[in-house]
């Protein structure tokens, strides 16, 4: 069973776009702006993967309590692992324990470490895959795509192997990556996709299958 948690990221829904492209390939349980399914403990013995959307208190919804931290973190100390889509990597920002795991995290305004944000210009832009020997680079595919958010500017916190990157006018960025938690899990990380032309390409949900079932048992 996978647990998909995400948020309404301003509108757009793009976990819920996701979701209703892969529902019927996965068992999986869904929740939209309702963190609830964090507040029961024992998540390692009930899910095998843990999906995540979203950015903790954005869209004026109040983030995971300290209960559901405690248990998303119990969860990854017993090694469980995460797929990170688009702003995930702020799932938990404000604790220190999640900020310094996830690998490349998206930075926001109110950052407690003091970094400057991370950035999202708008445009067309092209997705490739990384010159990298990983097992997984040979299963995802480079796209071009229409104009939408690129997330750049992130900050590094821990070591990853680089699956697909995007350049820009600002640089080369990471747009997937791999990273391992100390507690032996693995983490994931698939970000663009913003709107839901987007999200729900055909391309793009065929990357977030490879990734899926990468991290499944």
């Amino acid at each position: 069973m996978i647990l998909f948690a995400a948020d309404n990221h301003y509108g757009k829904h793009c976990g819920r776009v996701l979701n209703s492209q892969i529902k019927d390939r996965y068992s999986i349980e869904f929740h939209e702006d309702d963190w609830s399914c964090f507040e029961t403990g024992g998540l390692i013995e009930t899910y095998d993967l843990i999906i995540l959307n979203l950015i903790a208190g954005a869209c004026d919804i109040p983030p995971p309590s300290e209960q559901g931290e405690a248990n998303v973190k119990a969860y990854l100390e017993a090694g469980g692992s995460m797929l990170l889509l688009h702003g995930a990597s702020a799932a938990f920002w404000s604790c220190d324990w999640w900020r310094a795991i996830v690998g490349h995290r998206w930075v926001r305004g109110n950052d407690p470490d003091g970094f400057d944000a991370s950035t999202h210009p708008r445009r067309p832009y092209r997705l490739d895959v990384a010159k990298c020997r990983h097992p997984l680079c040979t299963k995802l595919t480079s796209i071009d795509l229409p104009e939408d958010e690129i997330y750049i500017n992130l900050e590094q916190t821990a070591s990853t192997t680089v699956l697909m990157t995007t350049t820009t006018d600002e640089g080369t960025f990471v747009q997937a990556y791999e990273t391992f938690t100390p507690w032996g899990g693995r983490i994931l990380a698939y970000i663009p996709g913003h709107e839901k032309e987007v999200v729900g390409n055909e391309v793009m949900v065929g990357n977030c299958t490879v990734l899926i079932d990468d991290l499944l048992p």
